[in-house]
């Protein structure tokens, strides 16, 4: 099939046959007497459309010049410095922080320098992306494209057993990445100091089911960390279960004394960072509009810039939606830019400016109400009005104004239900306890302003909208059924608000 072609492409990898497929294989039959190619049959295992450079991942997401400085200057100190004790960096932060433009950024000057071993980016929406089938046939491509012996090596795993694909991928991993690279290292054929050793993995969190990223993370551990291999792997993921398990200090985690992390949103604070990359962006944009007033050096004006800087929240996503907004052709920049700042629900259904950030809210959303629905012991109760209850209450418009741990029992929770409440929500909201009710006075909080918005719009949040009334009429319910069987729960209630109001009272 091949025998005369000298290049072609298979997805987005380029392959030279010459090299690549018609050399030396070790060409194995069947039980049916059929010749086996190895490379070949890793070729239709593979998921192109999760390379770097995939042509598939039109314009993906990277970080400007002169941002997340930083960060970027951190992950790429420690990719170079091979001798770091920690062989596992994991990114975590927010939706919409910008984890994979960072991924994207070093993984393209990795790929400069060469460094890149492999890169793997995780999409929900991509069938080829959202499971483990082909993560490890392309991490192995990958890598076997960059040594003719271990490419010859991982081929002739895969003639001697072509079922390997079936397998579970901690046997493909041990089978086509760790064996062969520590055969041809032990036999002096391949310098371990010199082969590209980054291996990227970008948003686990898109991985479908929370056992399977959890299985991952644990392959990594067992065969790539366990071993004595060279490789730096640097991943990246929403602080979702499978990986906060992994990582937790209390109780320890399999991968807290073997990982670097960095917590985006909490170390490294990204206004500047969005400043700048409004002010450059929508200059461009000005810049090259027909509409002669972007073209003034007065557009957009400063208090423009510091409002959307402000509705940002510290995260990536907005000011990318903003952007891509104010760039439709057929527009002027000045007057999308101008819908945006005045932007209200009442505005009508014609004008969806955050309909991008609207989408990932809801996808979000949609995942963590399944999986808490799915529990036994939550069946019957709904997610959305609980959250919503939880959002209108960290704000005062409840009328209780109640921490966490009381609100729970006020909305007919279990002690602690707002944990699993909001367990697959953690790249949304956060909790924060406040120094002077150390123990009980603890309260949700969310990364994005946007988000709060959004939950309150019901053009926005569509399907997803709950009322404010129908929450009230919600908790006065729930808190009447309770007075017959507990006598003391409206004076606990009663005292905690008004101690509460005592202490805003205080520091007002």
């Amino acid at each position: 099939m091949f025998s005369n072609s000298h290049r072609f492409n298979v997805g987005n990898i380029n392959i030279d046959s010459s090299q690549h497929i018609h050399h030396a294989h070790h060409h194995v039959q069947n039980a049916q007497g059929n010749r086996i190619d190895g490379w070949r049959m890793l070729l239709e295992n593979i998921a192109s459309n999760a390379l770097h450079n995939s042509s598939v991942r039109i314009d993906p997401p990277k970080c400007d010049e002169d941002t997340r400085v930083e960060v970027i200057g951190e992950i790429v100190d420690w990719i170079q410095d091979r001798d770091a004790p920690k062989r596992l960096l994991c990114l975590t932060g927010a939706a919409g922080a910008g984890k994979s433009a960072l991924q994207q950024t070093i993984a393209d000057r990795c790929s400069d320098s060469n460094s890149l071993g492999s890169a793997f980016f995780f999409s929900a929406g991509d069938p080829t992306r959202n499971t483990l089938s082909y993560i490890v046939p392309t991490i192995a491509c990958q890598l076997g494209l960059r040594h003719s012996a271990l490419r010859d090596n991982i081929a002739k795993v895969i003639e001697e057993d072509p079922l390997i694909f079936k397998k579970n991928i901690k046997l493909q991993m041990d089978a086509l990445l760790v064996s062969p690279f520590k055969r041809l290292c032990a036999s002096g054929e391949m310098d371990r100091n010199t082969f590209p050793h980054a291996i990227l993995i970008d948003g686990i969190d898109e991985c479908s089911g929370e056992e399977n990223q959890a299985e991952l993370l644990s392959t990594i551990k067992h065969c790539l960390l366990d071993n004595d291999l060279p490789f730096r792997i640097f991943i990246a993921s929403r602080p979702e279960w499978a990986i906060r398990s992994a990582l937790d200090s209390e109780p320890e985690g399999y991968l807290y004394q073997l990982a670097y992390h960095i917590k985006l949103s909490d170390k490294y604070d990204a206004t500047g960072d969005i400043r700048r990359y409004l002010q450059r962006r929508l200059r461009d944009l000005g810049s090259r509009s027909r509409d002669r007033r972007a073209h003034s050096h007065l557009w957009p004006t400063k208090e423009d810039i510091e409002k959307l800087v402000a509705a940002a929240s510290g995260q990536f996503i907005y000011a990318a939606t903003v952007v891509k907004y104010v760039s439709e052709r057929r527009s002027s920049p000045v007057d999308r830019l101008r819908t945006i700042i005045n932007w209200t629900p009442e505005g009508g259904q014609q004008t969806r400016p955050f309909e991008l950030l609207d989408t990932l809210y809801r996808n979000v959303l949609s995942t963590a109400k399944e999986l808490y629905e799915a529990v036994d012991t939550n069946r019957g109760r709904d997610f959305v009005l609980l959250i919503r209850a939880h959002q209108m209450n960290s704000t005062g418009r409840v009328g209780i104004m109640s921490s966490t741990r009381y609100f729970d029992e006020v909305i007919g929770l279990e002690e602690g239900g707002n944990e699993v409440l909001f367990s697959d929500l953690h790249s949304l909201v956060f909790f924060r306890q406040s120094p002077t009710f150390f123990e009980v006075w603890q309260q949700v909080h969310f990364y994005h302003q946007s988000f709060s918005e959004f939950l309150n719009s019901k053009i926005r949040a569509q399907y997803f909208f709950v009322s404010e009334r129908r929450v009230r009429e919600y908790v006065v319910k729930s808190c009447l059924q309770k007075l017959p069987h507990h006598e003391d729960f409206l004076d606990s209630r009663e005292s905690l608000t008004a101690f509460h109001s005592d202490q805003v009272t205080d520091s007002t």
